[in-house]
């Protein structure tokens, strides 16, 4: 099969689909291999280490998308790439469909095999792709958070965990997954004053156990989230619905709870954000106010730390990225359930119920 990787036009993501040594793997298995040019040098990889390795390094993305069999990315396909797209082509990364209309409309008149990163699940039922970004997103959450808390940054010009005399910062994280107990563990090691919600109290219970003394566990219900935002300076929205809509957890009119210069850091705004005074921010341009409210709403947060952020993605990728060359799709989707549910559109039909619930005028296979 040959493998297309492409460089990543998305602003500011400096992420690369895959390493050299996976380029290594798959052409010592029989795959050729195509990196266009320049594609891992924000992350730390040369032309020359893909070419030493056994790529075809490419000029175009013209020449990947028009040549590969199996594209591979990061995020998902942006609108100059969408038209390169062939039907019957398979592209695996991450594409988030139910944050956006438009994205899986045109994919679905593409006629491409969507294979999405976020809901590939493992025999437990886990998402070991979606997992090594969300442990980096949680833990960038605090450290971005914190940096908007500054008062150059509009903040309230609180420091995190305080200092002698001078009491920590009120950290509200919603969601207990990867994300929320990633950012837990990074606001405790700080030393502000954490407070973790969850609707699952087998988790909050887990969570009690694992995290420091200074982290406190509450059931997530509207009150309790009512109740505690006037009282903190950092607020981390960390839910997941795997696949589908993000809900809206803190409504526009909760507001005028929060603290003037308090922080507001949407995680979940790939699947469509869970304040509903989000919208889509950039690296370039990471936060916007309302009534008061710093908000940070960056759509590709791992991608900061580019370096990082490749060597976990492509660590827990290329695994499933060689059995997919290896078998081609039809096989590998019968392979598991949690395979299958990686295949988000398919001949122009969404397959994914979390994303047909969610645009429910798009043509399904459901």
């Amino acid at each position: 099969m040959i493998v297309g990787v492409p460089k990543e036009i998305k602003i500011d993501e400096y992420r690369v689909a895959m390493l050299p040594i996976g380029v290594q793997l798959l052409v010592g298995a029989g795959h050729g291999v195509l990196i266009q040019k320049g594609a891992g040098i924000a992350s730390g990889y040369d032309d020359a280490a893909y070419a030493a390795a056994g790529a075809t390094l490419v000029e175009t993305a013209d020449e990947i998308y028009g040549q590969a069999e199996l594209v591979v990315k990061v995020k998902e396909p942006q609108p100059g790439e969408i038209e390169k797209l062939r039907p019957g082509q398979v592209v695996f990364c991450f594409f988030h469909f139910a944050g956006s209309h438009s994205l899986t409309e045109l994919c679905l008149n593409r006629g491409i095999s969507a294979v999405a990163y976020e809901t590939l699940a493992d025999d437990g039922g886990g998402l070991p792709l979606l997992a090594p970004m969300s442990e980096v997103a949680g833990k960038l959450s605090i450290q971005e958070g914190a940096k908007c808390l500054e008062t150059p940054m509009m903040g309230r010009g609180v420091l995190l965990g305080g200092v002698v005399g001078v009491e920590p910062a009120g950290v509200l994280i919603i969601g207990g997954g990867v994300v929320g107990t990633n950012a837990a563990r990074v606001a405790a090691g700080l030393g502000a004053r954490v407070m973790i919600m969850d609707i699952n109290l087998a988790r909050l219970r887990y969570l009690a156990e694992v995290l420091p003394p200074n982290v406190t566990t509450v059931y997530c219900d509207d009150h309790a989230v009512q109740r505690h935002l006037g009282a903190v300076d950092l607020v981390i929205g960390a839910v997941l619905n795997p696949g589908g809509k993000a809900p809206v957890i803190i409504k526009r009119t909760m507001l005028s709870l929060m603290k003037k210069g308090a922080v507001l850091v949407d995680v979940s705004i790939d699947q469509g954000g869970c304040f509903e005074s989000s919208h889509p921010t950039t690296h370039r341009e990471p936060v916007f106010v309302e009534e008061g409210v710093i908000h940070y709403c960056v759509t590709n947060m791992p991608a900061a730390v580019g370096r990082t952020s490749s060597k976990a993605l492509c660590n827990a990728t290329l695994p499933y990225i060689s059995e997919l060359a290896n078998c081609g799709l039809e096989s590998f989707i019968e392979k598991s359930k949690g395979l299958a549910a990686a295949l988000n559109l398919h001949e122009g039909k969404i397959l994914c119920s979390a994303v047909a619930e969610a645009f429910p005028d798009l043509p399904s296979a459901l």
